[in-house]
């Protein structure tokens, strides 16, 4: 039977869970069951829903425009959000039947009319039911309040339509939501019914696309076992998450909190889900201080209030509903119950503060005033289309369910009201924040919105600020991992969700500009991470410059030895007519000297930046002027010993070497020096590059070899000559002159070839800037050990001993000390 009812033209099925639980008889197969009865707590909030739809007939039937001359009636039925009540109700509304079982199992027909189109029900599993017994014969069902995304699917549910959005949309708000603070690492606690388990599967997807990791998700149930109750509430007090998406029933998560109240719990951020955060009974838990949650867009529905509060004894005690409803109230009996207080006359239903009283969050009750205007408009559109209304006129379910298709209107409250291709209406949903008042008192503060009518990226949006558990301002902290600093990345730990990872530090030549990172990039080849690992610098460029401390050394070295050549050809200059000078062949000794000032100043393009040029000028100007150099002293060893068979009785050696032939011969081997540096420089030349191998953190800037070939070409035919050199003066050492030139080029040679073997292995090991100097330190080294050895001990004759300058101690005849 409906629990409200009101008769008319065409009438409007309602049905509302305005009781939870339900018990029935013993169900068998050889009879019916007796009638279900609701039993357990009303719910005042479900109760206003459905004086909402009475409320709404009565504003409709007063319209002059829309069903003119044509009155609607309701019947309203409560299901106690009970599957076997709504498949009851969805019985009387098919063929109009309303079953009364006996004890002898007869049946009665008591008159009622098929409802045109239906209002309700207020949980996605009756409606579930509801939708797969009226979709075959066409009744549209419009619902309020059932969010299952699974309704959606027209396959299943062709007739079903509603004001409330697509659980899909809520799903994918709360998902925007948790990312936008921050919150990786949640729980999930969800009603064991359609809605629950469809709305958190549509959740825990869109979390995983926002790469948010749940540690748990439990499903609970009111009718389930005390034991799986207290098992929810220690896995929620037990667990790390600090932030817990909640998408159920009022009724479920009541229980829940109530349970969770017994223990101390530690501070949680509850998420709630537009079924039960707007609930007004979760104002008196305190743990729900902070909660953030979605909620259909506050109204105002006009005049709606006085109508409610419009209820005296009299009116009351005509219906059973509303009797229970004000006895439950009042805490009193309007039947003179024995054991309740009687009636006294007191009760004042405007003093009266609770749900159905409450008009200040006019969510829910909106989209029961919505969803009746939508059958109103429809039911207009099939018998008044253009045309005097006719209440005579024969019409099937399938046409208003059609009508329903095209609806769009604005209510009189200034809503509109349309359905997509789904029967689901656009999603708008308002941020909600539980925050404590100046009075102490939790209330709904509205700081944000969801609305799929924005811009894709800005459906999201929070307006106000949030008060968080217990009045804080700082946003809470919900992770599995702290947030990886940029120079890591996370390395996601083994057997566990993506969200707990370990921090790695990123390897030597990477870096992560990013917090939480999940690889690390490496620098481009001149580029190096600084300390923190967190950004890329240049790398720092290496080369041996002008100012550099040993690069000043050697620049010194190399000037004081050009300084000593010129002084010493200074010397020998103006002594060119002495003895000493002439004894030993002064045109070579003057084209060495030349040469030995060019070795030491060709050590100078080895400092500086490299460049095309002096990379060129740098191996060949060094390779030549040792030849130069090296192939003056080979002929002038050659000279010593030419000279001495000279002397052997019957020897004309010396006109096959006299000063021309001494001549071409340091051409000659000069020559073939500079046709290998030629070769070299048209084949392959040296050019400058920037060495990223040698060192991780800096570049070598150096001169390349182009060709390794020509390079060690150039050296060995250098070598070559030096060691010829060398053997020649080894075997003149011992000739019989008071002043034995032989002697000092056989040292010079030693010096010159030892320094160019150690040269090879220094080279080659030596890192960056170092490499060059140790090229320098040779050429600087041999050359030295060049004009010591050849020039020093003539010098010091020449300016300290010069008595000793004459042609007589020059061919020992005379006794003199050894020098």
């Amino acid at each position: 039977m409906p629990i409200l009812s009101m008769n008319g033209d065409f009438i409007i099925g309602g049905i509302f869970a305005i009781h939870y639980y339900t018990n029935s008889g013993e169900n068998t197969y050889t009879r019916l069951p007796p009638r279900l009865k609701c039993s357990g707590s009303m719910d005042f909030r479900q109760l206003r829903f459905a004086r909402a739809m009475e409320f709404t007939i009565h504003e409709i039937n007063n319209r002059t425009d829309l069903l003119p001359a044509i009155t609607l009636g309701y019947q309203i039925y409560d299901s106690c959000s009970d599957v076997q009540m709504a498949i009851k109700i969805a019985l009387q509304c098919e063929n109009g039947l309303d079953p009364i079982f006996n004890d002898t199992g007869s049946c009665s027909k008591s008159a009622a009319a098929t409802v045109p189109a239906v209002v309700g029900d207020s949980t996605s599993s009756t409606s579930i039911i509801m939708a797969r017994m009226l979709g075959p014969f066409g009744i549209p069902q419009v619902s309020h309040s059932s969010a299952c995304a699974c309704l959606s699917d027209k396959n299943q549910f062709p007739a079903f339509f509603r004001t409330v959005p697509s659980d899909h949309h809520q799903a994918a708000a709360l998902a925007k939501m948790v990312k936008y603070f921050g919150w990786t690492w949640i729980g999930a606690v969800r009603s064991d019914t359609d809605y629950g388990n469809y709305g958190m599967a549509a959740f825990l997807k869109a979390a995983q696309e926002e790469g948010i990791c749940v540690e748990y998700s439990e499903a609970y149930y009111r009718t389930q076992p005390r034991s799986k109750l207290e098992r929810v509430a220690n896995v929620i007090r037990a667990s790390t998450a600090r932030v817990v998406v909640a998408v159920a029933h009022p009724g479920d998560m009541k229980l829940i909190f109530e349970e969770l109240a017994w223990q101390p719990l530690p501070p949680i951020q509850w998420i709630g889900s537009e079924a039960w955060f707007t609930h007004p009974d979760f104002l008196r838990f305190n743990i729900c201080s902070g909660a953030l949650g979605f909620g259909v867009p506050r109204s105002i529905i006009p005049s709606f209030r006085e109508f409610l509060l419009d209820l005296s004894p009299e009116q009351v005690s005509k219906s059973p509903l509303l009797t229970e409803f004000w006895e439950s109230s009042f805490s009193c009996s309007l039947k003179g119950r024995t054991g309740v207080r009687e009636r006294d006359g007191s009760e004042d239903i405007r003093a009266l503060q609770n749900p159905y009283t409450d008009t200040s969050q006019l969510r829910i009750t909106n989209l029961v005033y919505k969803a009746t205007y939508a059958i109103a408009h429809a039911l207009h559109g099939v018998i008044c289309n253009e045309r005097p209304c006719d209440k005579t006129i024969k019409f099937t379910p399938w046409q208003i369910h059609n009508q329903l298709k095209r609806v769009n209107f604005t209510t009189y409250n200034g809503y509109q009201v349309n359905f997509d291709s789904n029967g689901d209406p656009e999603a708008v949903y308002e941020l909600i924040n539980l925050q404590f008042t100046k009075d102490g008192i939790l209330d709904f503060v509205t700081v944000g919105y969801y609305d799929t009518s924005k811009p894709k990226g800005q459906e999201f949006k929070v307006t106000s600020a949030v008060r968080w558990f217990g009045r804080r301002t700082e946003v809470p902290v919900s992770v599995c991992s702290e947030s990886c600093p940029p120079g890591t990345r996370k390395a996601v730990q083994k057997g566990r969700p993506v969200c707990c990872f370990d921090c790695i530090p990123c390897a030597e030549g990477e870096i992560s500009n990013k917090t939480d990172s999940v690889d690390c990039v490496r620098c481009s080849p001149e580029f190096w991470p600084n300390t923190k690992q967190d950004s890329c610098f240049p790398k720092l460029v290496e080369f041996l410059s002008w100012d550099d401390t040993l690069a000043i050394i050697l620049t010194v070295f190399s000037i004081t030895g050009a300084f000593v050549a010129v002084c010493v050809t200074a010397v020998f200059y103006k002594h060119r007519a002495s003895p000493i000078v002439r004894a030993n062949n002064s045109e070579l000794s003057f084209l060495l000297l030349f040469s030995l000032t060019l070795c030491f100043l060709c050590s100078l393009t080895f400092i500086g930046r490299p460049s095309e040029w002096s990379c060129m000028l740098r191996h060949t100007a060094f390779g030549i002027t040792f030849v130069l150099c090296i192939s003056c002293v080979l002929g002038k060893t050659i000279v010593v010993l030419m000279a001495f068979r000279a002397t052997l009785p019957g020897s004309n050696v010396m006109k096959w070497f006299g000063p021309p032939q001494q001549r071409l011969s340091v051409l000659a081997f000069t020559l073939i020096q500079v046709f290998i540096c030629v070769l070299w420089l048209k084949i392959s030349p040296p050019f400058p590059f920037r060495n990223l191998k040698h060192y991780k953190e800096k570049v070598i800037f150096e001169c390349g070899l182009g060709s390794a070939v020509g390079f060690w070409a150039v050296l060995g035919y250098i070598g070559c000559l030096a060691f010829l050199c060398f053997i020649l003066a080894f075997l003149a050492r011992k000739l019989p002159d008071n002043f034995n030139e032989a002697k000092f080029i056989t040292f010079s040679m030693l010096i010159f070839c030892a320094v160019w073997i150690t040269f090879i292995p220094a080279y080659v090991s030596s890192p960056g800037k170092f490499t060059v100097a140790v090229e320098i330190f040779a050429i600087l080294a041999s050359s030295f050990g060049l004009i010591v050895c050849i020039f020093v001990p003539k010098c010091f004759i020449i300016v300290f001993r010069p008595e000793h300058n004459t042609k007589k101690h020059v061919m020992g005849k005379v006794p003199s000390k050894a020098l």
